[in-house]
């Protein structure tokens, strides 16, 4: 898995989301803005964290394992049970 590089800025967080509450929107491709690292967050459960391009990875992710969003690149989430999760935003 990859990591945050230094020197970057956390400006924001989403609110904690559950199985029940997870947007449609991170279920499907999507991509931060340029300049934008995501870190997923797991606080229960778990969670599959598919990187669509430039190659594809699929990573589970679990309280202490966190998921690395980089800039532009496409990406989802899939739920298969119970999870509490959310996405930190650095610049």
């Amino acid at each position: 898995m990859k990591h945050l590089p230094a020197g970057l800025d956390h400006y924001k967080s989403t609110p904690v989301f559950d199985q029940d509450t997870v947007p449609a929107g991170l279920r499907r491709a999507h991509s931060t803005a340029a300049g934008v690292w995501g870190r997923i967050v797991v606080h229960e459960g778990s969670l599959r964290y598919v990187i669509e391009a430039p190659e594809a990875e699929e990573h589970v992710l679990a309280p202490g394992t966190p998921g690395i969003v980089e800039p532009g690149v496409p990406h989802h989430v899939d739920i298969a049970g119970p999870v509490r999760f959310c996405v930190e935003f650095h610049r």
